[in-house]
């Protein structure tokens, strides 16, 4: 019996081990995607949470070597109109979604609310699906981003703030005006052009269609090594 606790525990340490490392596929996006701004929310302080993630060890854009190469395609559309792309977060390792689902949890921690949630009760944040157990950020293909000016950093109104948990996010909205409106338009465009699906709540959120990794969720850290 003590013999197979023991494989057993084994097996689970090395499966354990084997979650932590980085998949060779998965490659820092801007060295595949030539002017990609970065500003890594969940590596820093200026998030909903209020402090940096568990996983996120440095402020890199990690992504399986197919998205970061489509990312790169969306990029050269976008730089004929001397535009480009920012980055809010991209893959997202399974403790962070963890850590995530931990602050929602603690009702007591209301710091952000006015910045991140205003109109909505934090208690209701896993019902109306702004936190879930699971990411599909997780798997390596999903990004969060927007459309900057390349000359001055300068992002394009899309009438919400990244992170903003309300219906004013959902990329349908008719609470942004038609200016704000186009900018999100052209974002979903151009993005499906290149192979990434929007998603119905953020106009920020966007999958690689045929991602590789469909049904596997990661936890190794986000490092830059």
């Amino acid at each position: 019996m003590r013999a197979i606790v023991l494989a057993l525990v084994f097996g689970l340490a090395t499966t354990s081990a084997a979650a932590q490392t980085r998949p060779r596929s998965f490659v820092d996006a801007a060295t595949v995607v030539p002017g990609l701004w970065l500003e890594m929310r969940y590596a820093r302080s200026n998030n909903f949470v209020g402090r940096p993630i568990a996983g996120y060890e440095a402020p890199v854009c990690l992504l399986t070597r197919q998205a970061a190469t489509a990312l790169a395609a969306v990029q050269a559309d976008l730089a004929r109109f001397g535009l480009g792309l920012k980055v809010f977060d991209c893959y997202r390792p399974t403790r962070a979604v963890a850590d995530f689902a931990a602050w929602a949890r603690d009702l007591n921690d209301q710091a952000h609310r006015a910045e991140f949630y205003p109109d909505v009760d934090k208690s209701q944040l896993f019902a109306l699906g702004y936190i879930a157990e699971r990411s599909g950020h997780s798997r390596g293909s999903t990004v969060d981003l927007t459309v900057i000016d390349r000359a001055t950093g300068a992002e394009l109104d899309m009438g919400s703030p990244f992170d903003l948990f309300d219906t004013r996010s959902w990329p349908s909205s008719n609470a942004v005006n038609p200016a704000q409106r186009a900018n999100r338009l052209m974002l979903q465009s151009v993005m499906r052009a290149h192979g990434f699906k929007p998603l119905e709540q953020e106009w920020w959120h966007f999958t690689l269609d045929h991602e590789p990794y469909a049904r596997t969720y990661f936890d190794f850290p986000v490092t830059n090594r």
